[in-house]
């Protein structure tokens, strides 16, 4: 009876209470400062103690009463005591660092005692005694994963020079920790009672700090891998940090920073790692608009970052994926990572890194299960994968494609545009280049490397052999055809003098050599031109084309006589065509403006040129013209040209089955071409090839059979 009078007596007066609630709330919600919310608690406080019964009265009472009370108060709180109580605890974080409390945070009628040995201390002794850390848990907590949210956000983002988990974890000491032991470990009485306190919210907090941490480095990911090498800080934050949570706890809240391995193993995030990565890839670098020596530089980096990320290769293994079929539709990829082999100085960054040792290309090997240092795949890994790849960049990237054989020939294309490029007679580079090739290829791949490398030394013994027998100006390169990849052929005979120096020294090469003959490639090299005209002198070196032309102007100026008035020193273009007969137009009119430009020669009519002897705009005296830009296509055919050309010998066996069998399947056809001599195409090559054949109307396909078109 006693404690239900009591209880019916303080229902009677909660209207009190009700009152000030209102008031102090509505003074909340109209300045949205904190101070009310603070008030609110402690004049809450102070009706709790004017309201409860004395201890003799036994802790039965006492409970019930509390209970009423705290009951009473969370029935007519307002929404809005939520955000306001919210905004108190992120209040709080500032109170840490302080020697004395701010005066909002004083019990505006303080009993007299000693001042409290923390500045937050009366504020959360009055929520707990109204309950409210209890009521509020998950509150407080979202407070603090958002106060951590924010400052890993603020400090790490863009910051990729150093290690920031160890920072972040000794802020997390300095600053989180004695925040932590008022509203989760108050009570303790030492410091190991408050150690084991914290243990369970201490981890949760640490596995967010790892969480967020890792999310921030996953977002900047394709950025991080850009910066690469000098982003290396930011791969050791994330080198565990996409691994399966550990088992053990541990209590680095309390024991200042522990070791970076120790916190991100506790994080789970490689398959986000994968999907983020996957998805700037394609949408910032496996497009139309990127170089492919771009593509091919950050997938070494993504090789490089992922491996200090993922020893094993998983992860590599499934980001990989598209950018390696994506480089293999690109035409130019087996071009660039050659000419990155070769060490192409004027292409910007290499491919290979300078301190890596060079070694002969890694192949797919079988596990060995009787190796004693044997360890099984990740339990991630799909199931084409293999922890015995090949390790080292180059041999990744040249395991793109499915053989070798399409670099090495890339290599003799490239060596072919470099031997024929040297003027000066020193070959060191490209012998260098070569004994490098051989130790990752294999000397057999690289014979024929080695024969024209043998070529261009001849060839030069042989020039200072005939200059000494008769000189003249001619210094030709000869090469062995059977070995040199497959040079340009849209040849022509040079006129006049030049066709007279060629025939002279193919004499003297007959002489010194009487089992071979000379071929000449006349749409090859270059020529230095002295053009003496009757004002000026002009200087240029130009291709032999350019060279022709303007013989062809000198010698019919020289033949002509004025009693003929319209045997001018004028061609047409047209006549041009006729005298060379091989050469295409566009060739021919750029061979003119080249002209033109330096002032040579002049177009009088649409088509038609004039050799000015006088020149109309330009002083008179000599005139010196930079070397002409050479054509950037090479003198050597590409290897897609190579085999362009080489798939057309093969279109006779084709029409040929077509005709006799009728209708047949891709992978009939590519059974059956394997019989015909040199057939070395994969089926995709062959399934492309058929393509073009189908677009220019040979063939015709339906359902999966080829037929051709009648």
């Amino acid at each position: 009876m006693l404690l239900e009078n009591f209880l019916e007596d303080m229902r009677r007066q909660q209207h009190l209470i009700e009152r000030e609630v209102r008031q102090y709330m509505s003074e909340y919600e109209n300045s949205g400062q904190v101070e009310a919310i603070v008030q609110l608690i402690f004049r809450l406080v102070a009706w709790y103690t004017a309201w409860k019964p004395i201890n003799e009265l036994g802790t039965t009472i006492f409970s019930a009463y509390t209970l009423a009370f705290q009951t009473h108060i969370f029935s007519i709180f307002p929404a809005s005591f939520s955000r306001g109580f919210k905004q108190l605890i992120v209040s709080t974080f500032s109170l840490v660092d302080t020697s004395s409390p701010p005066p909002w945070a004083i019990p505006q009628d303080p009993s007299p005692s000693e001042p409290p040995p923390r500045p937050d201390l009366q504020l959360w002794t009055a929520c707990e005694t109204l309950g409210l850390l209890e009521r509020y848990e998950s509150l407080i907590s979202s407070v603090c994963y958002e106060h951590i949210e924010a400052h890993v956000y603020e400090t790490c983002a863009k910051k990729w020079d150093e290690p920031m988990l160890p920072k972040l974890r000794e802020w997390m000491t300095e600053k989180i920790v004695p925040w932590m032991i008022m509203p989760y470990a108050r009570g303790a009485r030492s410091a190991e009672e408050a150690r084991a306190m914290l243990q369970g919210v201490g981890s949760r907090f640490d596995y967010h700090v790892c969480k967020t941490l890792c999310d921030l480095r996953i977002q900047e990911i394709f950025d991080i891998i850009i910066d690469y090498p000098d982003s290396q800080s930011a791969l050791q934050d994330l080198k565990v940090a996409s691994q399966r949570p550990g088992i053990e706890d541990f209590d680095m809240m309390i024991n200042r920073v522990g070791p970076l391995q120790e916190c991100l193993q506790r994080v789970d995030q490689r398959s986000q790692l994968v999907i983020t990565l996957r998805k700037a890839n394609k949408k910032r670098l496996l497009h139309p608009g990127a170089d492919t020596k771009d593509i091919l530089t950050q997938y070494v980096s993504i090789i490089r970052c992922l491996r200090i990320i993922d020893p094993p290769g998983v992860l590599l293994y499934k980001v990989a994926d598209p950018i390696r079929k994506y480089l293999r539709e690109r035409p130019d990829t087996i071009r660039c990572i050659v000419a990155s082999l070769v060490g192409d100085g004027e292409s910007g960054d290499s491919l290979v890194d300078e301190n890596e040792p060079i070694q002969p290309l890694q192949q797919m090997q079988a596990d060995d299960f009787t190796d004693p240092n044997w360890e099984p795949e990740p339990i991630d890994a799909g199931p084409d994968f293999r922890t015995n790849k090949p390790s080292d960049v180059i041999s990744t990237l040249v395991s793109i494609y499915d053989s070798k054989d399409l670099f090495v020939k890339e290599l003799q294309v490239l060596l072919t545009q470099r031997l024929l490029a040297v003027k000066d007679g020193n070959y060191e580079r490209e012998r260098r280049n070569i004994e490098i090739l051989k130790v990752r290829f294999g000397e057999a791949a690289l014979q024929v490397c080695e024969v024209m490398l043998r070529d261009m030394t001849e060839s030069r013994r042989i020039d200072q052999h005939i200059q000494a027998q008769k000189a003249m100006p001619l210094h030709p390169t000869i090469i062995s055809k059977h070995f040199w990849p497959p040079l340009q052929t849209n040849s022509f005979t040079m006129p006049g003098q030049f066709r007279e120096i060629q025939e002279t020294y193919a004499k003297e090469y007959h002489l010194f050599k009487p089992d071979k003959r000379l071929h000449w490639l006349s749409h090859l090299g270059t020529i230095q031109l002295d053009i003496e005209l009757q004002d000026r002198t002009i200087s240029a070196e130009v291709p032999p084309l350019e060279a022709s032309i303007v013989e062809l102007f000198s010698q019919k100026g020289m033949y002509c006589f004025s009693l003929c008035a319209k045997c001018e020193d004028t061609w047409t273009v047209e006549e041009l065509i006729a005298e060379f007969k091989s050469v295409e137009k566009t060739a021919i009119l750029k061979a003119l403006t080249t002209w033109v430009e330096l002032g040579v020669l002049k177009e009088e009519e649409t088509d038609r040129y004039k050799l000015l002897e006088i020149a109309e705009a330009a002083p008179a005296g000599p005139k010196t013209i930079a070397p002409a830009v050479v054509d950037e296509a090479g003198p050597a055919l590409a290897v897609q040209q190579q085999q362009a050309e080489q798939m057309k010998v093969f279109w006779k066996f084709i029409e040929g089955m077509l005709t006799n069998l009728g209708a047949l399947p891709l992978a009939r056809i590519q059974t059956m071409l394997k019989f015909a001599p040199g057939y070395d195409r994969t089926i995709e090559q062959l399934a492309e090839f058929m393509e073009a054949a189908r677009r220019e109307g040979l063939v015709m396909v339906k359902d999966g059979m080829w037929k051709l078109c009648r």
